[in-house]
């Protein structure tokens, strides 16, 4: 077997190997990533080769995914859009406690995930914005723990219309028909937990004075 094939066996396998503990998934992300940070800052290739001393070439291919990604290549870049390598490469330092999200806005309510891993219990922070919408409750398997920071929140579950304030909480099934959005003209601020059905949020709190 000739040592060109030999070679190309072993960077095969390690791409393989790469995309197995997450390495390959995270490089295959760079590309779109740089792609859209140039577009963002309205950088022509052209102008970004200057720079950095990449060919423009070089660079096209990098967005493409055509050429994997190395730190001759994203040093110059991260200089050039004066950002730290990690944002630039989209994964946090090891070690680095700080949970790195993307907000996801619709229909007038940011999300932001505050956790990362798929399946069982997840958890949101929530900013809803008044609106002229009216309530449509829905259903769907698991169950939610709703705590409010700031603002009020209108919480329509069943039958009952709820309002709730700051340090006040709610815990319901969502297979009961339910909605919620604000409760005024302000916005509202909240955390979400939100787990399979079956799974319980449990709170312990000290009683008011005089309870």
């Amino acid at each position: 077997m000739a040592d060109g094939q030999r070679h190309g066996d072993r960077r095969t396998a390690a791409d393989e190997d790469g995309g197995t503990d997450g390495i390959g998934a995270v490089l295959d992300e760079v590309g779109p990533r740089l792609r859209r940070i140039r577009r963002e800052r309205g950088a022509t290739l052209e102008a970004l080769s200057e720079a950095t001393g990449i060919s423009v070439s070089t660079l096209s291919r990098l967005e493409s995914g055509q050429r994997r990604p190395s730190l001759e290549l994203l040093l110059p870049l991260a200089r050039a859009h004066k950002l730290p390598l990690d944002e630039l490469v989209g994964a946090p330092p090891v070690g680095d406690p700080r949970v790195r999200t993307q907000p996801i806005v619709r229909d007038g309510r940011t999300m932001l995930p505050l956790t990362r891993r798929p399946g069982g219990l997840q958890a949101y922070k929530l900013i809803q914005q008044p609106g002229p919408g009216e309530p449509d409750p829905r259903t769907h398997e698991g169950y939610e723990w709703l705590y409010v920071l700031s603002g009020r929140l209108r919480l329509v579950l069943g039958d009952h219309d709820i309002e709730l304030g700051p340090g006040e909480a709610a815990e319901f099934d969502t297979r009961v028909p339910h909605w919620f959005g604000t409760a005024g003209d302000a916005p509202v601020e909240f955390l979400s937990l939100f787990g399979p059905q079956g799974e319980r949020m449990h709170v312990r709190a000290r009683p008011r004075r005089g309870e």
